[in-house]
């Protein structure tokens, strides 16, 4: 069994439609149910060809030998199932878990059960970073792909069944990105911190200087306008945007571009004393109280943070509260 080591929990369904066009055959496992304290969430997946390469993961390791034999079964069937585990306590507690519980895994066979055309749907919407639901019917086999009327479960990034206990809603968001304006010294503790948390960081600063590969090795620095790489990057609800220059010629054009913005947290570091300066610069130029009101200034929670990396943690534990509860 060829298991994939790198991080590709996150391109599943591209992994499991390259190898259906190259013949390999494919099958998709996704988590539909489990306990709340599982090690992968629910709508987590698993890929297995049929020669036994898997990529990703359903549990951690607790079921995963007995999914890829179920998997291999079934795509030699061509036919979908609905697996249901029992965990024990042993076994949860070798992967880290407290306690055992019940996992539920459907399988479906690219091809035979799975639409090839569904799946190259979902896999073009993710590659344009636009949020879809695929949906599928556990008792008749209906699939679609959606993107409107699930807004609850998009925001909250939470897949699962519907009331009707039969409707499977898998959430399909594009990647979580955080971009700073600004390569100065706290992106540089904010970057690894960000990465860590599922972030896409991106730095953004025309001063080469600041922004330079010695200073920021191996990630993406633009040494562009924010607002015209801000313009460039896109706009869309699964990013948050962190100024950090102090500078109104660096950190406004930016502002002028977020807060017409679908991005879901925008942060501006600096006094109260430099947050007031900058609202009354933004209403004088014709912004609402209700775009302003979208900033978070200063930024980040206040936990009493003074060193680089402990403004970095307000900062990450702020955009993750606007994320997962809205605050």
């Amino acid at each position: 069994m060829n298991v994939l080591t790198e991080n590709n929990f996150d391109l599943i369904p591209e992994i499991a439609l390259d190898w259906n066009k190259e013949g390999k055959g494919a099958i998709l496992a996704t988590v539909v149910e489990t306990w709340g304290s599982a090690p992968r969430r629910i709508g987590g997946q698993l890929v297995v060809s049929g020669s036994g390469e898997m990529a990703g993961s359903v549990s951690g390791g607790c079921v995963e030998a007995a999914v890829v034999f179920e998997a291999i079964d079934a795509l030699e069937d061509g036919e979908g199932k609905l697996l249901e585990y029992g965990v024990s306590d042993g076994d949860a507690f070798a992967v880290g878990l407290a306690c055992g519980g019940r996992i539920r895994i459907l399988l479906e066979p690219v091809g035979a059960v799975l639409p090839v055309n569904i799946l190259e749907e979902l896999v073009q919407a993710r590659a344009v970073r636009r949020s879809a639901a695929y949906c599928v019917n556990v008792r008749d086999g209906t699939r679609s792909i959606l993107y409107t009327g699930n807004d609850t479960r998009m925001r909250m990034d939470r897949s699962g069944f519907e009331e009707d206990n039969e409707t499977f809603i898998a959430v399909h968001n594009p990647p979580l990105r955080m971009i700073m304006i600004g390569a100065v010294h706290i992106a540089q503790t904010l970057v690894p911190m960000a990465r860590l948390a599922g972030f896409e960081p991106i730095i953004i600063d025309p001063r080469e200087s600041f922004g330079s590969e010695q200073r920021f090795p191996n990630e993406t620095v633009l040494n562009d306008w924010p607002d015209e790489a801000l313009n460039a990057l896109g706009d869309d609800a699964r990013t948050a945007l962190v100024l950090l220059t102090h500078d109104p010629k660096l950190d406004d054009p930016a502002l002028q571009f977020a807060l017409r913005s679908d991005y879901f947290y925008i942060g501006a570091l600096g006094s109260k004393r430099t947050h007031g300066k900058r609202i009354d610069r933004f209403i004088k130029n014709g912004f609402s109280q209700e775009q302003i009101d979208r900033i978070h200034g200063p930024v980040g929670l206040n936990i009493g943070s003074a060193t680089p990396a402990e403004i970095s943690v307000s900062i990450l534990a702020q955009v993750i509260d606007k994320l997962r509860r809205g605050q």
